[in-house]
């Protein structure tokens, strides 16, 4: 401050030191409290963190164990070296299972007959070769640049065309090797060439697996052949040696031919280890709360959240969920977490968890120990089937009213008295409206339930219909006549011939689209989208988004589906509104952090308090410095007048 550094100079003791010293004596009692509320403030910001992660924590294993696959846990094991089985456990059921392998799927390989003497120069002609594998077709051309062996190799590989090609060394030549890219009699590879004029050579490739022998510059040396086992004297064939679903949930891996037998066993310790990891996860919460909020007796001294409310109100919600009855389980043999072994621990609060009666309760009652984890919809009606519950879904029991049963859509022909399907016939279906599927049968007169069977048959085999999860059923009556049925129901559900091609006795015709289900629940108007009937999410009633599934029956009253929400939702549920926007946490984070912006305000104004303080003091020492220089000037001037005299008084 101006005039600060001359503070002194008339007095000699009011320096700029002291005014240092006086305001920092000001400053120090305010500065030290804001420091120490500033430092408990963000201490307890801290402690508010560890306690939110601590509870976030809780929360991935509690939603874990709110699924209903989380209580159905199997293992299975085969007997024999022949295979080798994995299983889903969501999907997988107890059972035992005699699984014979009678072969193996192999990919087909095929090798030229005739010897190249230079694989780099030698001339395999020119033109196009066109490989057809399954449904799919590649045409690949040959010309000046690929010309030889290993350029007709290289060109083959490069197509994608489900064949890969190599060129070996037999000592006295080169040949060429082809093999096919997946297994099955469904990727055998057919060969087609096209050769161009005076640079023939290319129909030495060509091969056709229907007819080998016509073509003997080109040798079969591996079959294609599908996998096949029988499962409990049933014969099983797939193209793959990775058998899926065959058995819901089981996955076999075929190895070698031979017998064993497949057990598959609930796995109960599995999913006591899941229940063990919640255990775990509530007992360092409980640990951190411990580790935060402990007072201790023979110091006196309390930690940063001793007494907090917050850690109160959150511990009693927490208790609360889990120590409670749940909802639609009063009667039930399982009613809460301390009917099977979670029990807690009065004295630290933490839980404790007896995995063998666990295991033993959910053996016993595995429906109902399911029900006290996860969310679970009971119903009075054998054909409607609980499907799942909305955010907004209430916990209670809600009736069922159907006004219309879901069909599937359907293609009808009066009845035939035949079909003549000539040579390269073709049948183009459209299905549920998305997937278009061509298939052939072999030319003949059929009866109408002969053609049914064969159409059927090939049908069930077209690769299109089966990724998409489609299919169709074809039936004939003598009465009804031929029919077409989609395997999905509502109104999304339809089968329709697009496209023929040789063949009399049939017309390109649409079919009749499916109808969706009708009817309420709760007794408010449901939506329905095939055989699900449901509630939107947002509807201003209890059973907001719960859905069902008529699988069957009549219209009409169908009973009531009683929703339960377990002990996992429920806790997730908690948890979320404790780390919610508005839930405890938040609000005294953001409580606290206001807090510090109020301290940092009370700062600003101290700066500006002092400031005024050190500048009163300055001008204040400035003046009274002024002063006592004046004060000091006429001491001096009177001293020197004094001096002055003192010699005349003398000589007088």
């Amino acid at each position: 401050m101006a005039g600060i550094s001359s503070l002194g100079v008339g007095s000699g003791v009011l320096t700029s030191d002291l005014v240092d010293q006086l305001v920092a004596a000001e400053r120090r009692p305010t500065e030290v409290r804001l420091d120490q509320k500033t430092e408990r403030t963000e201490a307890l910001i801290s402690a508010y963190g560890m306690l939110r992660s601590a509870v976030t924590e809780l929360r991935l294993p509690m939603r874990q164990l709110g699924s209903a696959d989380a209580m159905k846990s199997f293992s299975a094991t085969s007997s024999g070296s022949n295979m080798e089985v994995s299983v889903d456990a969501g999907k997988a059921a107890r059972g035992s299972y005699s699984v014979e392998v009678v072969g193996l799927a192999e990919s087909q390989a095929l090798a030229s007959t005739e010897t190249f003497a230079d694989r780099d120069a030698s001339s395999v002609g020119r033109g196009t070769i066109t490989l057809q594998v399954g449904d799919k077709t590649t045409e690949i051309t040959i010309d000046s640049s690929n010309d030889t062996l290993q350029g007709l190799a290289n060109a083959i590989n490069e197509a994608n065309g489900g064949v890969s090609a190599g060129v070996i060394d037999t000592g006295s030549g080169y040949r060429l090797t082809l093999s096919a890219d997946e297994t099955g009699t469904a990727n055998a590879v057919k060969i087609t060439a096209t050769e161009d004029a005076g640079a023939e050579g290319l129909a030495g490739f060509a091969f056709d697996p229907a007819d080998a022998a016509a073509n003997p510059k080109m040798e079969q040396t591996i079959a294609a052949a599908d996998a096949q086992m029988k499962i409990n004297g049933v014969l099983i064939t797939r193209s793959s040696n990775t058998l899926e679903n065959v058995v819901d949930g089981l996955t076999f891996n075929l190895k070698e031919i031979g017998q064993s037998t497949v057990k598959v066993e609930q796995d109960t310790a599995k999913v006591a280890e899941r229940v063990q990891a919640f255990v775990d996860k509530f007992n360092e919460l409980q640990g951190t709360i411990r580790e935060l909020s402990t007072f201790n007796s023979d110091t006196g001294q309390g930690s940063i959240l001793t007494g907090d409310s917050t850690v109160r109100n959150i511990q009693n919600q927490l208790k609360s969920v889990l120590t409670s009855i749940i909802p639609g389980l009063e009667n039930a043999s399982v009613r809460s977490l301390a009917d099977v072994g979670i029990s807690s621990d009065f004295r630290t609060g933490e839980l404790q968890f007896d995995s063998q009666k666990f295991q033993k309760k959910l053996r016993e009652n595995p429906d109902d120990v399911t029900a006290l984890f996860a969310e679970q919809g009971r119903t009075t009606d054998s054909q409607v089937e609980f499907v799942r519950t909305g955010s907004n879904t209430a916990p209670g029991g809600y009736d069922i009213n159907v006004t219309q049963m879901a069909t599937r859509g359907s293609l009808n022909f009066a009845p035939i008295a035949s079909v003549d399907v000539a040579a390269d016939s073709s049948f183009t279906f459209q299905v549920d409206g998305e997937t278009s599927a061509t298939v052939s049968i072999a030319a003949g007169n059929y009866s109408g339930t002969d053609f049914a069977a064969a159409i059927q048959a090939a049908l069930a085999e077209n690769q299109a219909l089966n990724a998409a999860g489609r299919s169709v059923q074809v039936a004939y009556d003598a009465t009804e006549g031929l029919t077409f049925t989609s395997n999905r129901f509502g109104s999304d559900s339809n089968v329709s011939l697009t496209g023929l091609a040789n063949v009399t006795g049939l017309s390109t015709s649409t079919g009749t689209a499916g109808l969706d289900v009708k009817g309420t629940i709760n007794g408010q108007a449901a939506e329905g989208d095939g055989q699900v009937l449901y509630l939107a999410n947002s509807a201003s009633n209890k059973a907001a988004g719960l859905q069902v599934r008529i699988t069957g029956g009549d219209v009409g009253s169908r009973g009531a589906v009683n929703f339960i929400e377990g002990v996992s939702e429920r806790a997730v549920d908690a948890i979320t509104s404790i780390l919610g926007a508005e839930g405890a946490l938040s609000s005294r984070t953001e409580s606290l952090n206001r807090d510090l912006e109020r301290i940092q305000e009370d700062r600003i104004k101290l700066d500006l308090k002092i400031e005024s303080y050190q500048a009163r003091l300055v001008a204040q020492f400035s003046s009274a410095d002024s002063l006592i220089a004046q004060l000091n000037n006429t001491r001096d001037y009177v001293t020197q007048q004094l001096e002055a005299l003192a010699p005349q008084n003398n000589r007088k």
